[in-house]
């Protein structure tokens, strides 16, 4: 028994060092600067750079704006992709084709799909072709607080077809003889739905619907390819804010927001893991 232990942990002892050496110590050491003055004497100077930071209106912008990004997002992609998994299950053995339709904007470059976006949404494209059909004024998509529609479409069916999938691994490994069990008994769909459903996929909607929220939270890459460093206010995301500071090397606000950041996180993945559903001890 000694013997299989120290074989495990020989194995395990290189995937260790590279985690402790690549992120356990640089987060501890990033941590302890964020407590710091940033100068060479590093001298510890307790919660004033998060007391200074929380006080700064831009960082309370991006968080703000990434905050109500990732409410909008969140919610449109976990009842769209539980819609469409429901759609799916019911055709069989065309699903499989569906859903890999369904991924394939996840596996495209942002870049390249914002190339199709940019026509669509551009002053003279497609979408204010079809505003001033409808008689309105055509309107700056790209270059204003607009910019919000079609960042969070781009989003959405960015990631829908993700949680798809999850969605439709959950539906698939409820067992069928549950429903013609409820059909038996005379159970309605909408009745099936509330008492087989949505009781045993719980756990992975309650996975899927904090996933994207955390995810859509982070929001950035479809607004800076757009909007640039400095976009419209009301599409300044929080890593903008993290981005800018990096670049004028003023690390000790990058290292902060990136704590502060994280901490709300993990505040997600807490609630997430606190969950009696999640951890499978939902009845």
């Amino acid at each position: 028994m000694f013997k299989k232990k120290k074989s495990l942990w020989l194995f395990l002892l290189p995937g260790l060092a590279g985690l402790m050496v690549f992120y356990v110590a640089p987060f501890i050491g990033g941590l302890y600067f964020s407590f710091t003055d940033g100068t060479i004497n590093n001298s510890f100077v307790g919660f004033d750079n998060y007391t200074r930071l929380w006080k700064n209106e831009v960082f309370r912008l991006g968080l703000q704006n990434s905050l109500e990004l990732s409410l909008i997002c969140a919610p449109l992609i976990f009842v769209l992709s539980f819609t469409l998994s429901v759609m799916l299950k019911h055709l069989k053995e065309k699903s499989l084709f569906f859903r890999n339709v369904l991924l394939m904007p996840y596996l495209v470059p942002t870049s390249a799909m914002l190339i199709v976006w940019t026509l669509l949404f551009d002053y003279g494209g497609i979408v204010n072709r079809l505003v001033v059909g409808l008689g309105q004024e055509r309107v700056l998509w790209l270059q204003s607080g607009a910019m919000r529609v079609p960042i969070v479409l781009l989003y959405v069916w960015k990631n829908t077809g993700f949680s798809v999938v999850i969605f439709s691994a959950a539906l698939q490994s409820i067992p069928d003889e549950y429903y013609e069990f409820a059909r038996l008994e005379g159970a309605s769909s909408v009745k099936q739905a509330s008492k087989i459903t949505l009781p045993l996929i719980l756990p992975t909607a309650f996975f899927v619907l904090v996933l994207g929220w955390v995810n859509a939270f982070k929001i950035f890459k479809e607004v800076y390819f757009i909007g640039g460093a400095y976009p419209d206010e009301r599409v300044y995301t929080l890593q903008h804010f993290m981005n800018n500071k990096f670049a004028t090397l003023d690390y000790q606000d990058v290292t902060t927001a990136a704590y502060s950041f994280a901490l709300i996180v993990l505040a997600l993945f807490g609630l997430m893991y606190l969950n009696k559903g999640v951890r499978g001890d939902a009845h």
